[in-house]
């Protein structure tokens, strides 16, 4: 295996520039660009199961490939297949620094940056395999509640070859996907293929594995889509391959069974001695919530998932979850293109029990920029 670093001077410069920003919506990208990335922390279960794969001997002759985290819009969803209205074109869930540049929402990404790079295209010309993986953290707007975090790890794999010297199918694919999911779970893991659609593969499939019953999806894959290779310069009629890509929470939380995706962050001795892949988790202690409730009225281009970045600006890791109790229109009430939400707030530790007196300022200064940053009326 060799790793490629490929740097971006678009990165460099617009990094320079948040430092410079001390506006909420910049301080809140430096943050997340500033949060360690866990798939590279020895003592992480994200990090044990990139190494599992890299033990696979199918990937002992790969790249890996580190690539920016700031990224142009076009390469990251133009290049790639992603239809024009497609939800993740969007600033309610992709963070934007400008219209033209995002934090990377995939390492898919990573096809781009490794495909046109010198080394690469040489190996292209020589008609060589290519082979690669790219892993690490990427960044999507979502709720927030024990399953999801807007920051979280991501592993990407590709394979391209001469269509001359091999014609690749998705059973070989699927060949690959399952070795991943036994290097995590054991020989005796379930497991089962459905058709799903991804812009940049085509046909594409999702894997499920059976969890206490209950079937999960955790892979997704498919043959690479000839459009794309087309956009990257390569002849689809002479190259062919495929693709996966997944998240790499989901499969640490279903091996140690996790109750909470904010586990994986502890920095409690007692959290951190039982984060090993295949150790079921036992919980240090159970501490109490504390639940606030928030109504307001605003206006109907109102975005939640921005809502909730403001909640983990000011809550950060003491918000275990937010859920939406109400949301009605009332014209009479509150005139048209107004529409009334109701929120819970569940504040939590992992670690230690809360206290009211450190919650109710957090509280408070939620309620005070929730009129000031979404000219809300508070109910």
């Amino acid at each position: 295996m060799k790793e490629i670093v490929i740097s971006a001077p678009d990165e460099e410069r617009l990094m320079a520039e948040l430092q410079n920003k001390s506006d909420p919506g910049n301080l809140r990208l430096r943050r997340f660009l500033e949060m360690p990335d866990l798939s590279r922390n020895a003592n992480n279960p994200i990090h044990e199961i990139v190494e599992r794969i890299f033990s696979l001997p199918d990937f002992k002759d790969c790249d890996i490939v580190r690539v920016p985290e700031i990224i142009p819009v076009k390469e990251c969803f133009d290049l790639f297949n992603f239809p024009p209205n497609h939800p993740a074109r969007n600033a309610s869930d992709t963070y934007f620094l400008n219209s033209e540049f995002i934090l990377r929402p995939h390492t898919t990404v990573m096809w781009y940056y490794y495909l046109l790079s010198p080394e690469v295209q040489k190996k292209i010309k020589n008609n060589e395999d290519i082979s690669v993986i790219s892993y690490g953290k990427v960044y999507r707007k979502d709720e927030i509640d024990r399953n999801h975090m807007n920051v979280f790890h991501q592993i990407d794999g590709l394979f391209l070859c001469p269509v001359s010297r091999r014609e690749v199918k998705l059973d070989d694919l699927k060949d690959i996907l399952a070795k991943i999911v036994r290097s995590v779970y054991g020989s005796d893991i379930d497991y089962r293929f459905n058709p799903d659609n991804f812009p940049y593969t085509y046909p594409s499939l999702e894997m499920e594995v059976n969890a206490s019953g209950r079937w999960i999806e955790v892979l997704g894959g498919g043959l690479a889509h000839s459009k794309v290779l087309e956009n990257l310069g390569l002849n689809s009629k002479l190259w062919n391959g495929w693709a996966f890509g997944f998240g790499l929470e989901r499969l640490a939380i279903l091996s140690m069974r996790l109750p909470d995706i904010r586990l994986l962050w502890s920095q409690d001795e007692r959290v951190l001695r039982q984060l090993h892949l295949g150790n079921v988790y036992k919980d240090v202690s159970k501490y109490p919530p504390i639940t606030r409730d928030i109504s307001f009225v605003v206006d109907a281009d109102f975005i939640p998932n921005d809502y909730f970045d403001l909640i983990r600006d000011l809550g950060g890791g003491l918000v275990e979850d937010v859920s939406l109790l109400d949301k009605y229109e009332d014209p009479k009430k509150f005139s048209a293109g107004k529409i009334s939400y109701t929120y819970r707030i569940v504040y939590r530790s992992n670690e230690r029990t809360l206290d009211k007196s450190e919650v109710e300022p957090i509280q408070d200064k939620i309620v005070s920029e929730t009129k000031r940053q979404f000219g809300a009326q508070i109910r």
